[in-house]
């Protein structure tokens, strides 16, 4: 078994315009340090073990296919193997 956490947000070259209105506001509290705020998603997957695909090739194919828009977005990955207790 494994546990998967994955990180979906903007590629630099896309607007964020919810991480905008957050450091706006964020401004507005007094923290004129807060440079950027970027929002993005965040996904946790159980994955159990896999006998004709790696765990890279099947999150790899969940993140391009359905939880990132490629062309806007980009997605990083942890995979933490979970021991089994009998």
């Amino acid at each position: 078994m494994y546990n998967v956490k994955v990180y979906v947000t903007y590629k630099e070259s896309i607007l964020d315009p919810q991480g905008e209105a957050v450091r706006g506001a964020v401004h507005r509290m007094g923290f004129d340090e807060i440079e950027d705020i970027r929002i993005g998603k965040y996904f946790e997957i159980k994955v159990a073990k896999q006998s004709d695909r790696t765990v890279e090739e099947t999150i790899e194919a969940i993140c391009d296919k359905l939880l990132a828009n490629v062309v806007m977005e980009s997605y990083r990955y942890e995979i933490e193997a979970v021991k089994e207790t009998v």
